[in-house]
């Protein structure tokens, strides 16, 4: 028996490993599943290549839990280890075997890489550790190392394993005896095992015996009964080796597709919208589906619904650094081996090829999307609604991904039509040009609440688009720095008239001192901290008094809102608003020539609450007092 210490450069290797290599204790788990997948996978590329000869027979790796003895097993049946080789790769951390077998090998086959310090992560929930191997090579003696967390080791020979491959005994910790149970393991590997590439076996599972028909009889009463079927126990396969993504597309068919989602996300009971299926080998290797919720207004969503793998190994659903921000929001897997990580897969490292990668993938995405709108526009537009506010989401996040989103990105009006920029702009700039020569983009926020201001509109002969989402604010200013020939305006941010102005005046009935008398009059029915009167000279078909938002402002409150920077506290004040008074309109005539002074009040309150009326403004003891004067009125 050989006795020795590890060679490491430091007096003990783990309470640093236990601190600083790993930033979650369960990934143990994931770390010696990798291995046995890796040390499987390598077999099979000697296999492939003549180097093992004849068959290699069943591969599946196995987790054993004795809960008696406290140990938790990880079992494999791949290239296994003879003395030297745990002498050099399990006692001599500087090296690496993964990465001397890929230098070795690299032009003949490909196969996982640099795993490092992986088996180390094990003594984070053991006393000790014992691995007992056997060399695929003829004529190899197997072996048990043993460590008990200290640099001290033994390795001797040991026939306890009869046949090729690996187990990796933990005699767990008292204070980690949570991974003895079946739920936390069966937790563990659905999280980091679910697709890793070798079938793993966890326990068995009872399943009906597929050649046992159940016989049909007779009770003593004549009813005929069906006799139980009968139960086998079969090994439960907890992964799926040979997941959607490492397919072709050619060989999935939709339905494929909508089951990898289901498997993907079991509690989520709605279908995504479609996918993009990644796949690349220059000059990264990248492969992967994304799929498109349906996001409809609802930018609080999660944004860990992607799952990064490095061949099929789960590394985390963080992937913030490697897609760009708006396409967190959507769902799905992305599998690759060129993003670097530390020795824990946790944590990405600042490299070019995340950017590579990400540019990639937000340039697929944008060219998937062109793709569906010219292959079939009408199915688009159908799904605009749902994906809308990602594509804002792009637009203003990505500078690349904003041009492209110009050939699809589509806007609605309140007629339900669809256009694209282009197609709008070439519809309403006749008539929606104003008289400084900007085409003026007219649009709701809430078809329902603005809806005499869009009539009004209409009346005018413009259209009107529904911008309605979180992002619209933020969009509107966005898409007017890209083209400094039209502004946008909100349906309800000032008289029709001033929304776009023309060349052509209308004459004002009210002489200067006309609106003197009148202006205290309307004040003195509405809060004058939250609104500013003025008149203005409109048709007499016009309402008497519209409630509108200074544009400017409304924007700014809403991008502030939203957590906009540079926004000066503007969500912090209050709402300002202009109440613009039709000086044409005869019933502001009347209120001016009305003698009965408290008869001219109440005409005024009653014109300015219909005004609030119309905005959702009026409400409470004030809305109250409105009815109750309406019906005496009547």
């Amino acid at each position: 028996m050989a006795k020795g210490q590890i060679n490491v450069q430091t007096e003990n290797i783990f309470p640093i490993i236990k601190k600083f290599l790993y930033s979650d204790q369960e990934i143990f788990l994931r770390e010696l599943v990798s291995n046995a997948v890796d040390a499987t996978q390598k077999l099979k590329t000697l296999s492939n290549i003549g180097e093992v000869k004849g068959d290699i027979g069943e591969t599946q790796m196995e987790i054993i839990i004795d809960e008696k003895a406290k140990t938790l097993t990880f079992s494999d049946r791949g290239i296994g280890m003879t003395g030297e080789e745990v002498e050099k790769y399990i006692n001599q951390i500087a090296f690496s075997g993964a990465e001397e077998f890929v230098e070795k090998y690299k032009d003949k086959a490909s196969v996982i890489g640099h795993f490092g310090l992986g088996f180390y992560s094990s003594f984070m929930v053991a006393d000790k550790v014992e691995i007992f191997s056997k060399s695929y090579l003829e004529g190899s003696k197997a072996v048990k190392w043993e460590c008990d967390g200290s640099p001290n080791f033994s390795l001797e020979e040991n026939d306890t394993r009869k046949e090729r491959g690996t187990d990796i005994v933990l005699h767990i910790s008292e204070d980690a005896k949570d991974y003895l149970k079946e739920h936390k393991i069966k937790e563990l590997l659905n999280k980091y095992c679910k697709f890793m590439a070798v079938p793993i076996k966890f326990g068995t599972k009872e399943i009906n015996d597929p050649e046992f028909t159940p016989k049909k009889t007779k009770d003593k009463d004549g009813k005929e009964t069906t006799e139980p079927h009968r139960k086998i126990k079969v090994d439960n396969i907890i992964n799926n080796p040979t997941p959607a993504w490492t397919k072709a597309p050619a060989d999935l068919s939709d339905d494929d597709y909508k089951n990898f989602y289901r498997e993907l996300y079991p509690m989520n009971f709605e279908e995504s919208l479609f996918h993009i299926h990644l796949n690349v080998d220059y000059p990264f290797n990248l492969t992967g589906i994304l799929y498109f919720p349906k996001l409809k207004r609802n930018l609080e969503v999660q944004k860990d619904k992607i799952q990064l793998y490095s061949n099929q190994v789960f590394v985390t659903d963080s992937v913030e650094g490697i897609v760009p921000d708006f396409l967190t929001l959507l769902h799905g897997v992305i599998d690759s081996p060129d993003i670097p990580l530390n020795v824990s897969r946790s944590y990405l490292q600042s490299d070019g090829n995340v950017k590579k990668i990400s540019n990639y993938i937000s340039k697929k995405v944008a060219d998937k999307l062109h793709e569906l709108f010219k292959e079939d526009r009408k199915a688009f537009e159908a799904k605009w609604d749902d994906i809308k506010i990602f594509i804002e989401y792009g637009i203003l996040s990505d500078e690349k991904f904003a041009e492209k989103a110009k050939k699809f990105t589509l806007y609605k009006n309140t007629k339900g039509e669809y256009f694209t920029m282009d197609e709008y702009k070439t519809k309403i700039e006749v008539n929606q040009t104003d008289k400084d020569s900007k085409v003026v983009f007219l649009y709701s926020s809430n078809v329902d609440t603005q809806y005499s201001y869009i009539a009004a509109a209409n009346d005018k002969g413009y259209d009107v688009l529904v911008m309605d989402t979180p992002l619209s604010s933020h969009l509107v200013g966005k898409l007017e720095q890209m083209d400094n020939n039209h502004t946008f305006t909100r349906v309800d941010g000032d008289t029709i008239d001033q929304l776009i102005k023309k060349d052509e005046e209308i004459p004002s009935k009210l002489t200067e001192d006309d609106e003197k008398t009148l202006k205290p009059i309307i004040e003195s029915a509405i809060p004058n901290e939250t609104f500013t009167v003025n008149f203005v000279s409109l048709s007499e078909k016009d309402q008497p008094m519209t409630i509108t938002q200074a544009e400017f402002m409304r924007r700014m409150k809403d991008m502030s809102a939203l957590g906009g920077g540079g926004m000066m506290g503007m969500g912090n004040m209050p709402d300002m608003y202009n109440l613009a008074v039709n000086s044409n309109h005869p019933l502001i005539s009347r209120i001016l020539t009305e003698k009965d002074e408290a008869k001219q009040k109440d005409m005024a309150k009653q014109a300015t609450d219909l005004a609030l009326l119309s905005q959702n403004l009026l409400k409470g003891e004030e809305l109250s007092k409105f009815i109750k004067r309406s019906v005496e009125l009547i």
